[in-house]
């Protein structure tokens, strides 16, 4: 049970990580958001590919973590 506990959190690290490169990236930086008045925290909806992109994102960091915490669970 390590095993496949082991073997599925380095298959959803490295998804994950691929995952979030592939993201797009906002054109805004610190600096224009603080003197152009624009809108800091991004209130605007992602749509399309980029939610779809930020959903399994969340759902892979979810199962990663809760492996993790099985995995700890059962070593003690």
């Amino acid at each position: 049970m390590n095993s496949i506990l082991l073997n599925l959190m380095l298959v959803l690290s490295v998804f994950s990580i691929l995952v979030i490169a592939i993201q797009p990236t906002k054109n805004q930086n610190s600096s224009n958001a603080f003197l152009s008045g624009g809108n800091l925290f991004g209130t605007q909806k992602a749509r399309g590919f980029e939610a779809v992109l930020i959903r399994v994102t969340v759902v892979c960091l979810i199962l990663f973590f809760a492996c993790a915490l099985v995995l700890i669970k059962m070593s003690a």
